[in-house]
C-alpha cells in the first residue's frame, strides 16, 4: 500500500509543482486587475468567465472522465480506439457550438453585459471555449499514461504565456478588457499547438460507434452534474451582482482568488486522484488505500487552512513590484477568505468520496449531488446576500460544498463502502476549530500581540497534530536515534 500512495504523491507533487506554478503565475494578474481595471470592469470580466465555465460543460459533456475510465477497463475497445472516438468526437461537436455562439453573438453580447462594439469579446470566448475542449482530452491521455511532467510542463508554458501576453496587451497596448481576452485565446492556441505530439502518438481517424455510446452513457451524466458544479463555483457571482451592484462583485471576486492556495491544492490532488483510484480499484486492499488517502488530504489542507486563515491579511499587503497582493480598495473583503479556504477543503473531500461512483459506474447518481449542492448554493445566495452581503456568498459555497460531500459519502457507501479513519478525522477537524477560533477569542484581549498570537497558533497546530498522533514522526521518513532499536 506504501508503494501505491508514494506514486499518488509523487504524482500529485509534480501536477501541484505546476499547478502552483500556474496559478501563481496567473495570480499575478490579480493585482493589475485589480489596480488598472475599475470594480465594475473587473466585475464584468469575472462574470464572463463564470459563462465560459457554464459553456466549458457543454463544449466536454463528461467526455474527459468516460475516456479515463474506458481506457483504464478496455471493456469496449483498446486505449488508442477509445483515445481516437473520444478526441474526434469532441472535435466535431466544438466546431458545432463554436458556429451556434457565433451565429447568437450578439445575445450573447448582452448576457455577457458587453456593448455592440465589444461583441469580438464573444466570438474570443468561442474560441476559447473549443480550444480548450479539445486540449483537456489529449490532456487526459497524458494524465492516463502519467506523463505528469509533460502535463505540467505545458500547463505552465500557456499559463506564462497567458500572463505575458496580458501584461503587454493591458499594460503597453491598452487594449482593456479585450486585451483579457486575446491574452487567453492564444495562450489556448498554442497549449494546443504544443499538444500535437501528444495527440497524433496513437490516434486514428475512425469513429467506433458502439464504443461511442458506451462513452456517452457513462459521459452525459456529468453534464448536469458538471452545470450543477459550475453553479457551485461561479453562481453567486450572478447573484451578488443582483442583489448589490458591481463594486461588490469586484471586492468579492478579488478576495475570493485568495482561496487560490486551496484550489490548488485540491486540483492537483484531483488531477491524481482519478487515474490513480480507477487503475487502483481492482486491488485487494484497495479500500484501504482510499481510505488512507482521504486521512493524509485533510491533513495537508487542514495545515494549510490554518496557516492562509492567520496570515492572509499579511499577505495580501505583499508587493509585486509596485503593484500590492490585490489593491488596496479590495481589502475589505479579506474577512470573507478564510470560509472559501474551507469551501474548498470541503470540495476536496467531496471528490474523494466521488471515487466510489465512479469504480461501480453509477455516474447516474452524480447529477443528484451536485444537483443538492447547486440547489443548497443558490437558495443560501439569495437568503443569505440580503443579510450578510458578500458574507453570505461565501457561506453559501461552504454550505454547498458540505451538503455535496455529506450526500456523496452516504450514495458512495451504498455501492462502494469503504472504512474511513473517523477517530483521526474528527481529532483533526476538532484541533483546527480550537485553532482557529482559539486565535479569534485571544486576539480580542490581546490585540498588539498580534504576530506573536499567530505563530503561536500555528505552532500549536502543528504540535497538536503530533501529540494526538495524526502525524507521526515515522510517517515523515526519518526517526531519532534513541527510538532506534539496537
Amino acid at each position: 500500500m506504501k508503494k501505491e500512495l508514494r506514486q499518488l504523491s509523487k504524482e500529485t507533487a509534480i501536477y501541484g509543482i505546476s499547478t502552483i506554478i500556474s496559478r501563481f503565475l496567473n495570480f499575478l494578474l490579480v493585482p493589475i486587475f485589480t489596480n488598472v481595471f475599475s470594480q465594475s470592469e473587473y466585475g464584468i470580466i469575472t462574470n464572463i468567465y463564470a459563462y465560459i465555465a457554464f459553456l466549458n460543460i457543454i463544449y466536454l459533456y463528461g467526455m474527459e472522465s468516460a475516456y479515463l475510465k474506458f481506457a483504464s477497463t478496455q471493456e469496449f475497445g483498446n486505449e488508442k480506439q477509445t483515445f481516437s472516438t473520444t478526441f474526434n468526437s469532441v472535435l466535431i461537436t466544438s466546431i458545432i457550438f463554436t458556429m451556434i455562439l457565433f451565429i447568437l453573438a450578439g445575445s450573447f453580447c448582452n448576457l455577457f453585459g458587453l456593448s455592440e462594439n465589444q461583441i469580438e469579446i464573444v466570438y474570443l470566448s468561442a474560441g476559447i471555449l473549443s480550444l480548450d475542449a479539445i486540449s483537456m482530452i489529449v490532456f487526459a491521455k497524458l494524465r492516463f499514461y502519467n506523463k505528469a511532467f509533460k502535463f505540467a510542463l505545458i500547463k505552465t508554458i500557456g499559463i506564462i504565456l497567458n500572463v505575458i501576453l496580458n501584461i503587454y496587451l493591458i499594460l503597453i497596448l491598452k487594449l482593456g478588457i479585450e486585451g483579457v481576452f486575446w491574452a487567453n485565446f492564444i495562450a489556448s492556441l498554442t497549449t494546443l499547438i504544443l499538444l500535437v505530439p501528444s495527440l497524433i502518438k496513437n490516434y486514428e481517424f475512425k469513429f467506433y460507434k458502439s464504443l461511442h455510446k458506451e462513452l456517452l452513457k457513462f459521459g452525459l451524466p456529468f453534464v448536469p452534474s458538471g452545470i450543477a458544479a459550475v453553479i457551485n463555483h461561479v453562481v453567486d457571482r450572478p447573484i451578488l451582482l443582483a442583489l448589490t451592484d458591481a463594486s461588490t462583485l469586484g471586492i468579492y471576486q478579488a478576495n475570493y482568488k485568495l482561496g487560490i492556495f486551496m484550489m490548488l491544492y485540491v486540483s492537483m490532488f484531483q488531477y491524481a486522484w482519478q487515474p490513480f483510484y480507477l487503475k487502483q480499484a481492482q486491488r485487494e486492499d484497495a479500500k484501504e488505500i482510499f481510505a488512507s488517502v482521504l486521512t493524509y488530504f485533510l491533513i495537508v489542507g487542514s495545515i494549510i487552512f490554518i496557516f492562509l486563515s492567520l496570515f492572509v491579511d499579511d499577505l495580501v499587503k505583499i508587493k509585486i513590484v509596485h503593484f500590492y497582493l490585490i489593491g488596496k480598495e479590495f481589502w475589505g473583503g479579506i474577512y470573507i477568505v478564510p470560509i472559501i479556504l474551507f469551501a474548498y477543503l470541503l470540495n476536496g473531500v467531496y471528490i474523494n468520496f466521488i471515487a466510489g461512483l465512479q469504480i461501480t459506474k453509477r455516474t447516474e447518481y452524480l447529477p443528484l449531488v451536485t444537483g443538492v449542492g447547486a440547489f443548497v448554493n443558490v437558495t443560501s445566495n439569495f437568503l443569505l446576500i440580503p443579510i450578510l452581503g458578500m458574507m453570505g456568498a461565501a457561506f453559501a459555497t461552504l454550505f454547498s460544498y458540505l451538503s455535496m460531500a455529506i450526500f456523496q459519502y452516504f450514495l458512495s457507501q451504498k455501492f462502494y463502502p469503504i472504512k474511513y479513519e473517523w477517530h483521526k478525522i474528527l481529532i483533526l477537524l476538532l484541533i483546527t476549530t480550537l485553532t482557529y477560533f482559539g486565535y479569534q477569542i485571544v486576539l480580542k484581549f490581546l490585540p498588539d500581540w498580534k504576530i506573536y498570537l499567530k505563530l503561536a497558533s500555528f505552532v500549536s497546530f502543528l504540535t497538536l497534530l503530533f501529540a494526538f498522533k495524526i502525524v507521526k514522526i515515522s510517517s515523515l521518513g526519518f526517526s531519532f536515534p534513541w527510538s532506534k532499536k539496537s
